[in-house]
């Protein structure tokens, strides 16, 4: 199998803007919940312990009660999307 060299766009220049920071964090609420609405539909449940062969996963909470490392890990996805989106020249205005 060839070696795979993940190669994002570098978006490293990219601010984002202190009005959509409220985003980046809905954003992040929601693909955990999106995350989870999808993990639960494969018969996973809450455990304390992940563990793959019973489905069980321990971030199968709300948002809210998670740990600020899976926080992160949820909001680095919907900051680094967001970050895409300007960079590619789109813009982000509420109605």
């Amino acid at each position: 199998m060839k070696e795979y060299i993940p190669t994002p766009v570098d978006t490293q220049s990219i601010q984002i803007p202190e009005e959509l920071k409220s985003l980046a964090e809905e954003m992040s609420k929601n693909v955990h919940e999106v995350w989870a609405q999808t993990r639960i539909s494969q018969g996973w449940t809450y455990g304390e312990e992940r563990n793959d062969t019973e489905k069980k996963h321990p971030c199968l909470v709300p948002y809210e009660d998670l740990p600020e490392e899976e926080k992160e890990y949820d909001r680095n996805t919907s900051v680094e999307t967001i970050k895409l989106i300007l960079k590619l020249g789109f813009k982000i205005s509420r109605d």
